[in-house]
C-alpha cells in the first residue's frame, strides 16, 4: 500500500488566506526555547532509535502510517509527476530562484574567501564583502 503525504497549499486568492497564513505563524519568541528543546529531544530520539523513531514521528506529525522507510521514499517518476503538476508560473519562478542561488554560490566558491560582487540577469547587485577584524572578544558561559 503506497501512502501519500500531501503538502498544505495556501493561495493568496483564497478569501481566508490571511487566517490560514496566520495559523502557520502562530509561534512567538516566548516559545522559541520550548520549541528548540522539543526539536533537540526529537533529534536525540532519532539518533538513539533511528528509523523506528522517524516512522513514529511521521505518523504523529504527518498522519502517515508507514511500516518501513522504503514506504516513505519517492520514485523518480513520482518526483517528476509532482514537478510537472506545479503550475507553469510557479515552476518558472522556482527554476529562476534555483538558477540565481546556484549562480550566487558558484561565484562565492570561486572567490575563495575574498570580497566579490556581480549583477545578475535582472540587474540585482549580489556579492559578499569580507572584512578582517583587528581583534575579537568572546564570552563562553561556564567556560
Amino acid at each position: 500500500m503506497k501512502l501519500l503525504a500531501t503538502p498544505a497549499r495556501l493561495s493568496c486568492a483564497d478569501a481566508d488566506f490571511e487566517a490560514q497564513f496566520k495559523a502557520r505563524l502562530h509561534w512567538s519568541a516566548d516559545t522559541d526555547a520550548a520549541i528548540e528543546q522539543r526539536v533537540a529531544d526529537i533529534l536525540a530520539d532519532v539518533q538513539q532509535r533511528g528509523d523506528a523513531a522517524v516512522l513514529d514521528y511521521t505518523a504523529r506529525f504527518d498522519g502517515l502510517n508507514a511500516a518501513s522507510m522504503a514506504e516513505l521514499e519517492l520514485t523518480q517518476a513520482e518526483l517528476k509527476a509532482a514537478f510537472e503538476a506545479i503550475p507553469a508560473a510557479q515552476r518558472s519562478a522556482l527554476e529562476a530562484a534555483a538558477r540565481r542561488v546556484r549562480s550566487y554560490h558558484e561565484a562565492q566558491k570561486k572567490a575563495c574567501g575574498e570580497s566579490w560582487s556581480y549583477r545578475d540577469e535582472d540587474g540585482s547587485l549580489l556579492g559578499q564583502k569580507v572584512t578582517p577584524l583587528d581583534r575579537v572578544g568572546i564570552y563562553v558561559p561556564g567556560g
